[in-house]
């Protein structure tokens, strides 16, 4: 415009031109290690498989969540409970009985907190305690899913699992699977594996690596006493890689630095060589949220924490930082005018439009781009002990975006920062119900002073929930 060219601006309407690559999808494998047939777009279709490790489900119970009950809602729920079974049972998920406890309440009680929990531990008693998964028919999206989730996931125990009322009339049989591959994850099931192992030639044959995520989540920008929300996720196996654990802390307003990395990253290490009686040799730390600006304060501040944390307990692992962006303005398309649509999955650009002055980073569109055009996600390698070349990191980071839980298809962004993510939005929900439930205690006191948050008080994880995925 006029006022560019007054300051001698000018720009063009070309595009950059750059050479990008197209990375070989892995190698999955299904049930009795059936090889996971793709298609163009890198998806695969669960009508042709069974999951790779489905968990036998012997106590379930279903709760509808409804304005009003009447025959109609009554049938719809028990028709869905049966199609659910029967779609579980199709891929794997072998489910003892129908709900052992289906219950109707009216969904006025998700905005009573004390029936809610009533309610819940009820349910859990009835099953035995040994209630595996609970499914939630709610009528609509309704605040009172955070007071939920909270009371099932830090007071209660329970996994819960749910569904929206207008879903469940006439299911179909993908939203069926996908339930069911929640459902199978947050039960201790895994989904799909890959074929060929993730191993590099750094990486020997009894060595493992652990990946993890870290992201932290804020208020709204108009909320200035609200705590921010940190997470950090990690794999516990290998070299399958696609089992997490995560910890939640709550931290000052908008702080991105995260305070309690250190503490976080030990209580998984540890619960990594519970689990496999051996600590991981080269630890692979995704860090999602930061900006430019700040990859000082994650090399200066985060990363000096977690290796003074890991010594702490005689650990010591080589360790690689890659910060992971989707906030930014670069895309990808084809040069060739013949073809139409996104770039295929696993592109890959990696010169010319990179910073080459602060190492290794590259574009990938690891995803297929159904609608719109496809935003690629931004990896900077900021520190790299374990000396990987540019190929192994990229195919690796490519390969982790099939083993996203929640779908048949890789993910636009590589599964421990997505699933940091869900952890950090799930703590968000915690602090929102809690808030809610001790605000109205606070305003039905006669104290006119207003409540403060300590960060003690954050709601911890049961002990029946923290150590599974039930953020999947």
């Amino acid at each position: 415009g006029e006022v560019a060219r007054q300051f001698g601006l000018s720009g063009t309407a070309n595009l950059t031109e750059v050479q990008g690559r197209v990375l070989d999808p892995p190698d999955l494998k299904a049930a009795q290690d059936k090889r996971v047939e793709l298609d163009q777009h890198c998806q695969w279709k669960l009508s042709q498989y069974q999951l790779y490790d489905p968990k036998a489900i012997n106590c379930s119970a279903m709760v509808s969540f409804v304005p009003f009950k009447n025959s109609k809602i009554t049938n719809q729920i028990s028709q869905f409970a049966i199609k659910l079974t029967s779609r579980c049972d199709e891929i794997g998920i072998s489910i003892a009985q129908h709900p052992l406890e289906l219950r109707y309440e009216d969904i006025t009680c998700l905005s009573n907190k004390d029936k809610l929990r009533r309610l819940l531990e009820d349910i859990a008693e009835k099953c035995n305690n040994n209630l595996q998964v609970l499914v939630c028919v709610i009528a609509c999206k309704h605040p009172g899913y955070k007071v939920l989730k909270l009371i099932s996931e830090t007071e209660v125990g329970i996994m819960t699992q749910c569904c929206l009322l207008d879903n469940i009339g006439r299911p179909n049989s993908r939203y069926l699977a996908n339930l069911a591959l929640k459902i199978n994850a947050k039960v201790g099931g895994s989904n799909v594996a890959m074929a060929s192992t993730l191993k590099a030639r750094y990486v020997g044959e009894d060595m493992h690596v652990m990946f993890m995520g870290a992201d932290v989540n804020h208020p709204r920008p108009w909320d200035k006493l609200s705590p921010s929300i940190a997470a950090v996720v990690a794999t516990m196996n290998w070299p399958a890689a696609n089992i997490y654990e995560a910890k939640i802390r709550s931290q000052d307003n908008r702080k991105e630095k995260i305070v309690n990395l250190g503490d976080m990253c030990i209580k998984l290490a540890q619960m990594y060589h519970e689990r496999n009686r051996k600590y991981a040799e080269k630890v692979v730390f995704f860090r999602d949220g930061v900006s430019e600006g700040q990859f000082n304060m994650v090399l200066d501040e985060e990363l000096k924490e977690m290796k003074t944390a890991f010594a702490s307990i005689s650990y010591n692992p080589s360790i690689t930082l890659i910060v992971a962006q989707k906030r930014h303005r670069t895309r990808l398309f084809l040069q060739d005018a013949t073809k139409q649509g996104n770039v295929p999955p696993g592109t890959i650009v990696d010169t010319k439009i990179v910073h080459v002055k602060n190492g290794l980073d590259f574009f990938l569109c690891s995803h297929h781009g159904s609608f719109g055009t496809s935003k690629p996600a931004h990896y900077h390698v900021l520190w790299d002990e374990n000396k990987f070349s540019s190929n192994e990191l990229q195919s690796w980071v490519y390969n982790l975006c099939f083993t996203f839980a929640r779908c048949t298809r890789p993910v636009s962004l590589v599964p421990p920062v997505y699933y940091a993510d869900l952890v950090a939005y799930r703590g968000r929900l915690y602090y929102d119900g809690w808030l809610e439930a001790h605000s109205s205690s606070s305003s039905s006191s006669s104290s006119s002073s207003p409540f403060r948050f300590d960060h003690e008080m954050f709601p911890k994880l049961h002990k029946n929930i923290k150590h599974s995925m039930f953020f999947g």
